[in-house]
């Protein structure tokens, strides 16, 4: 069966689970009080999308693996070289590990929209241009990915890099990838603002939030908020720094604080700091459902030695390593360059054995 035959590429590709969940939530949308309720109706909508996607993915590797079975078949038979077969197969186990880690991914967040937030370390320009380095590393990942971004507050450094910067990636599964990159990150080189041009080692931390969206209920009381308005710094030309365009909010009951500055109107600066918060206080209560007993703030880590769960060392030797997996790359370029997906699924697959 074309199941079988996909279980053996990988392991966790159930091909008749997900055909039949299809089946079920065709039926549903066939109901003639279907669209009685518009909000469940898109909610069944998009899910139908998401396991049509990956029915035809499942579909391609199934008609892949028959074309190497066939090759092999020609190589014994002489007719080609099996090292005429490497780069296929090559190719093949990507596609495979690529879908893996999407298909692993089982958590109702996973497939919502991420919210982004990189905050240098102690350090002043030396760790804000590491959160800059940090932050043009991911826009790389989210172009080979083919998910898109949208910047949410940019804060650029006094002299380089960034003091704060918080975006969007948007797109399948985008939260479910990326909260493997929440924490902080350590980099290790020879400064290039160091005149001596000694080695320094830098920290920036990494803070993933699910965006909230239509099927999410977030219950906010007005009466809990405290908005404040500001003038804005630095990005949007003269105009931004001559009306109190920027928004800060408090919520009081958790003391959580989101703020934007990046549009120049009010109004829209202060919807993004709504959708901030609005991610943080849902990740509140993903925590609580895991029965964590602090605070999601409570647990951010110092930004500092023994905290990190990643190091970037492009000195005295090039190599990053993951220190909740083990995971190791020597070409740190490479990984700057958007080379994350081995870290990423290491860390989702080790997550899965911890369950």
């Amino acid at each position: 069966m074309q199941s079988k035959k996909i279980e053996k590429s990988g392991g966790f590709f159930d091909f008749d689970g997900w055909a039949s969940k299809l089946k079920n939530l065709k039926l549903s949308s066939a109901d003639p009080n279907f669209w009685a309720d518009n909000k469940n109706a898109s909610i069944i909508l998009k899910k139908i999308s998401t396991i049509e996607k990956k029915i035809a993915q499942l579909q391609d590797l199934d008609r892949r693996y028959n074309d190497i079975k066939i090759l092999f078949e020609f190589a014994e038979s002489g007719d080609i070289e099996i090292n005429e077969i490497n780069a296929e197969l090559k190719d093949y186990k990507k596609n495979i590990d690529d879908l893996e880690i999407k298909l692993i991914l089982g958590r109702p967040e996973d497939d919502n929209n991420a919210i982004v937030s990189i905050h240098p370390g102690a350090g002043g320009i030396e760790s804000q241009d590491w959160a800059q380095m940090l932050f043009r590393m991911y826009k790389r990942w989210i172009e080979k990915e083919n998910l898109d971004f949208e910047i949410i507050d940019f804060q650029p450094g006094e002299e380089a890099g960034v003091k704060d910067v918080t975006f969007e990636v948007k797109g399948d599964y985008a939260f479910g990838l990326m909260k493997a990159e929440a924490g902080v990150h350590r980099m290790v080189r020879l400064s290039p603002f160091d005149t001596n041009n000694k080695r320094h080692t830098s920290f920036a931390s990494v803070f993933i939030y699910p965006a909230v969206n239509d099927n999410i209920h977030i219950e906010i009381s007005p009466s809990d908020l405290r908005i404040d308005t500001y003038r804005a710094s630095g990005a949007g030309g003269q105009h931004v720094n001559k009306t109190d365009s920027a928004v800060r909010i408090t919520h009081i009951p958790s003391g959580i604080v989101s703020q934007c500055q990046n549009e120049r109107s009010q109004h829209k600066n202060k919807n993004q700091a709504l959708k901030i918060l609005k991610a943080r206080l849902y990740q509140v209560e993903l925590e609580k459902e895991k029965e964590k007993n602090k605070k999601f703030e409570d647990k951010k880590m110092d930004i500092g030695w023994g905290s990190q769960i990643r190091s970037y060392v492009f000195h005295p030797y090039q190599m990053v390593k993951d220190h909740r997996t083990k995971e190791e790359i020597g070409n740190a370029q490479g990984v700057m360059n958007g080379n994350l997906n081995p870290f990423i699924r290491s860390y989702l697959l080790n997550s899965i054995r911890k369950r």
